[in-house]
């Protein structure tokens, strides 16, 4: 039997998840998935209440753009040792480039 080969870490995944009463379609590299995955767990949160959050505030980005922004910021906040950012942080919302990152 053959075995599938693991999905490379760059490579782009459709999940599909209920926000706000209607399903949507999020397209995600492999290595960006697995880490918000994480932080949902951290906080306890199902990963459909953390994207909510995320969409919630996350202004004119397109939502996939907006959760890739939200791992980086909490990647960033915790090198620096900062509080991790919560769903929706200032950068997603569209400030000036580079606000709101750490």
């Amino acid at each position: 039997m053959t075995r599938p080969a693991a999905t490379p870490r760059a490579a782009i995944v459709k999940h599909s998840l209920a926000i706000a009463g209607h399903r949507t379609s999020i397209s995600l590299e492999a290595a960006f998935w697995q880490r918000l995955q994480a932080i949902a767990a951290e906080r306890a949160l199902p990963i459909a209440a953390l994207v909510a959050g995320i969409d919630a505030r996350r202004g004119p980005a397109n939502l996939s753009s907006a959760i890739r922004v939200f791992v980086l910021e909490d990647a960033l906040a915790r090198l620096s040792g900062a509080q991790s950012p919560g769903p929706g942080a200032a950068a997603v919302g569209g400030g000036a480039p580079g606000e709101g990152l750490l």
